[in-house]
């Protein structure tokens, strides 16, 4: 059924990588959260005016801040399918995160906001009264929210979007806090327990609770993560399918918005290759990478003596070394001049205690004591991704 609406309302729909089909996901889920919002909104104020119920009110506020954010989300992924220009040579992309952050934000002031009444209500609790049409219309509230949770969550897992993703996590929390703000009602009105105030308490609570995680998913491309090892391993098998890549290794991936991404990465050849020869090898595995992961791919060249059976001896027994010295750590790029000069690079993961001095020193004497004429050159670097 999904599928049905997407090819009819956006061409190419599965091409989740291209900006402009991105721009209209966004512009699809955003219009349809901005008017359903709107549309709760202010069947729950009605309610919350018949009922006088201090969480009713509150949660339809809730509503009109989502109707904010949709707009919000609007307004960023129609900013991030902006092109690149002189000023931002890397596009606008980036621009969809910061709408999930002041979605974010808006949630968590809700949170606040809420939370004061709460406790207001709590200090001085007022009866609140029960009538059919407040109990009908936020049970209608609360299916329309579980739609619009699926319906986030399903645009968003398409497009991998963290604006959607914080949209889907805010309707899943409105239909938790609306049964809620409903079941204090019911047991009011048939038990006499006044628990609006506690009701919304605990919906402030939830409100914060997905402010936060929503904050943090949109945070942390902002911040700069690593990508998952499943498609690090993917992009290496990849490059190595080439037969005349014979390692990889400093891969790194830098995120500049959804379906911006740019890659560095060294590929280590055969020393004896013809420059020319490796050289369209190499601009042809960056175009395939463009085409398989939708990545800007540039590939620095290692050369390496793999058939030098010393360097072969060597290179073992600096992994040997190396695994010793910082456990998950792992070597490359190691050359042998004629004048003795071992020179290598060592990766070593963040979360080792170890400084990148205090490795280089164990690494260079374990060496010294096992090959004592040669003259070590060691580069530490940090990884994510081992």
């Amino acid at each position: 059924m999904l599928d049905a609406v997407l090819r009819r309302l956006i061409p190419n729909y599965t091409q989740t990588h291209d900006p402009a089909v991105r721009e209209r996901y966004g512009l699809l889920a955003g219009a349809a959260g901005l008017g359903l919002n709107l549309l709760l909104f202010a069947a729950k104020l009605l309610a919350g005016i018949l009922t006088g119920a201090i969480s009713v009110t509150a949660d339809a506020f809730n509503n009109l801040s989502d109707a904010a954010g949709s707009a919000v989300t609007l307004a960023g992924f129609k900013l991030a399918a902006q092109k690149a220009d002189e000023r931002h040579p890397f596009g606008h992309g980036r621009l969809e995160y910061l709408a999930g952050l002041a979605v974010s934000l808006l949630i968590l002031l809700v949170g606040v906001e809420l939370g004061r009444e709460s406790i207001s209500k709590i200090l001085r609790p007022e009866p609140a009264v029960f009538t059919p049409l407040a109990a009908v219309l936020l049970a209608a509230s609360i299916l329309v929210k579980l739609w619009m949770g699926w319906f986030y969550a399903a645009l968003g897992g398409r497009a991998q979007s963290p604006a959607l993703a914080a949209a889907a996590a805010d309707a899943r929390s409105d239909v938790l806090a609306t049964s809620a703000v409903l079941a204090g009602l019911v047991v009011a009105h048939f038990f006499q327990v006044q628990l609006d105030g506690w009701l919304g308490l605990l919906v402030a609570a939830l409100i914060l609770r997905t402010g936060w995680g929503a904050a943090r998913d949109t945070l942390d491309p902002l911040l700069g993560t690593p990508p998952a090892p499943e498609m690090v391993e993917d992009i290496e098998r990849f490059i190595l399918s080439e037969g005349r890549i014979v390692g990889v290794h400093d891969l790194v991936i830098h995120d500049y918005g959804p379906g911006r991404r740019m890659m560095s990465v060294h590929a280590e050849v055969p020393a004896q290759s013809a420059l020319v020869e490796i050289h369209d090898v190499i601009d042809r595995v960056e175009r395939a990478l463009r085409a398989r992961f939708g990545l800007e791919a540039v590939i620095h060249l290692d050369p390496v003596d793999a058939g030098d059976p010393r360097t072969g001896r060597l290179r073992s027994v600096v992994a040997g070394l190396a695994r010793e010295v910082g456990g998950a750590a792992t070597v490359h790029d190691l050359r042998c001049s004629p004048e003795g000069e071992l020179a290598f690079d060592v990766v070593v993961p963040y979360e080792s205690s170890l400084t990148d001095e205090e490795v280089r020193a164990a690494l260079t004497q374990r060496l010294l004591e096992r090959e004592p004429d040669c003259r070590p050159v060691i580069e530490v670097d940090r990884s994510h991704v081992l």
